[in-house]
């Protein structure tokens, strides 16, 4: 299974693997706070792309688009085997700080990872 959710929610057993998938480390959280088992800070969208995108609903589909362009390249390659193993493997939760819940990367990367497994 793999869940998505801020990285401000509380820690759950639920959770299985915690893998933190922003560039920038979440504002106000300390390290041990975030109780992460990975931070794939290469994964997040690059920072063109993250800045243009702004978390405008309006967006979300060219957003989309240009995100998955992102992880198709070899660059990322490394990163998305060793998420689908983990998947694999059991359960797997992907952590974001953005404040939109319905229109952010990890919501992209999941289906992404969905169609690899």
């Amino acid at each position: 299974m793999i869940n998505i959710k801020r990285i401000y929610e509380p820690t759950s057993p639920e959770d299985g693997k915690r893998i933190l998938i922003d560039r920038l480390w979440p504002r106000g959280k300390s390290k041990k706070e975030a109780d992460i088992d990975e931070w794939m800070k290469q994964i997040a969208p690059s920072n063109e792309l993250r800045k243009w995108f702004a978390h405008d609903p309006q967006k979300f589909n060219e957003f989309t688009k240009r995100y998955r362009r992102e992880l198709e390249d070899s660059a990322f390659q490394e990163e998305i085997s060793l998420l689908v193993q983990m998947h694999k493997e059991g359960t797997i939760t992907l952590l974001y700080s953005a404040k939109e819940e319905k229109f952010n990367q990890a919501i992209v990367l999941k289906e992404y990872l969905l169609e690899k497994s």
